[in-house]
C-alpha cells in the first residue's frame, strides 16, 4: 500500500521577481515498510519533497496523497491533525525540549494525542528500551551525548505509531559510531514494526543502508530507484 503519493507535485518559491522551481513536476510513491533516501546536490529539492511529504508545506499545483488522502484538499488544522498521527520527523538538530528529560520527550506527542496514562508510561518505556536508553530515561538532552539524544529523537518519532518516519540529514551530526548506531536501530525498527522510513541526505553512511536510493537534480527524479525514471 502507498504511504505517501507525490503526482506531478511543483513548489516554486518567489522572492522578489525571483522564481524558483525547488520541485518541477515530481511523481514518487513510498510503499509501505520502505527504507528509502533520497539524494541529491544541495538545491536540488531533497528537503522541499519531505516537507511536502510531512504536510509542513505544500505544492504549488500537483497532490500529496498520506494513505490515500489528498492532503492538497485539507485546512492547516486537519494537516497539523494528520502529521500528529501518522507522521513521524527526525531533525539533524535533534530538536528535544532541552527542559524536558529523555521519558518527558518521548512522551510529549502521546500528551498531544490523548494517549492515556498507562498506555503513555508503556509506550515510552518500550521506545527507549528499543534503542537502548531505558537507563537515561531521567536525564535532559545537556546530559547526553549527541548520539544518545538522536536515538531519543528516534524513539520520540515512533512513539506515536507512525505510518512514517521522515528524517533530513538525520547523521549529520554524529560521529562515525554514533550515525552507524543510530542507522542500525533505525534500520531495525523500520523491520520490526513496517513504519516506512524516508531520508533526506547527503551521508555516504546513510545511503548505504538504504534498500531504495531516490535521486535528484534541479527539482526533479533522475532515478526514482525503482528501475524505472520519472
Amino acid at each position: 500500500m502507498a504511504v505517501i503519493q507525490l503526482e506531478n507535485a511543483t513548489k516554486i518559491y518567489t522572492i522578489g521577481e525571483v522564481e524558483t522551481r525547488a520541485l518541477d513536476g515530481v511523481n514518487l510513491i513510498i510503499e509501505e515498510g520502505e527504507f528509502t533516501t533520497v539524494v541529491g546536490p544541495s538545491g536540488s529539492g531533497k528537503t522541499t519533497m519531505l516537507q511536502l511529504m510531512g504536510c509542513l508545506d505544500m505544492p504549488n499545483s500537483g497532490a500529496v496523497k498520506i494513505n490515500g488522502r489528498d492532503v492538497t484538499r485539507f485546512n492547516a488544522n486537519q494537516r497539523a491533525d494528520l502529521r500528529r498521527e501518522v507522521i513521524g520527523f527526525i531533525f539533524q538538530f535533534f530538536a528535544l525540549v532541552p527542559v524536558l528529560n529523555a521519558y518527558e520527550n518521548v512522551e510529549l506527542p502521546l500528551l498531544l494525542n490523548g494517549v492515556e496514562p498507562k498506555e503513555r508510561k508503556d509506550r515510552v518505556m518500550e521506545m527507549l528500551d528499543a534503542v537502548d536508553l531505558a537507563d537515561r530515561a531521567n536525564h535532559r538532552p545537556d546530559q547526553m551525548s549527541g548520539g544518545e539524544q538522536q536515538r531519543v529523537a528516534i524513539a520520540r518519532a515512533l512513539a506515536t505509531r507512525p505510518s512514517m518516519v521522515l528524517a533530513d540529514e538525520p547523521t549529520a551530526n554524529l560521529d562515525t559510531a554514533n550515525g552507524k548506531q543510530a542507522m542500525e536501530i533505525m534500520q531495525r525498527l523500520n523491520e520490526e514494526t513496517g513504519t516506512a522510513f524516508v531520508f533526506a541526505t547527503h551521508d555516504p553512511r546513510v545511503m548505504a543502508f538504504a534498500r531504495r536510493v531516490v535521486k535528484m537534480q534541479d527539482g526533479r527524479l533522475v532515478d526514482n530507484g525503482s528501475g524505472n525514471n520519472s
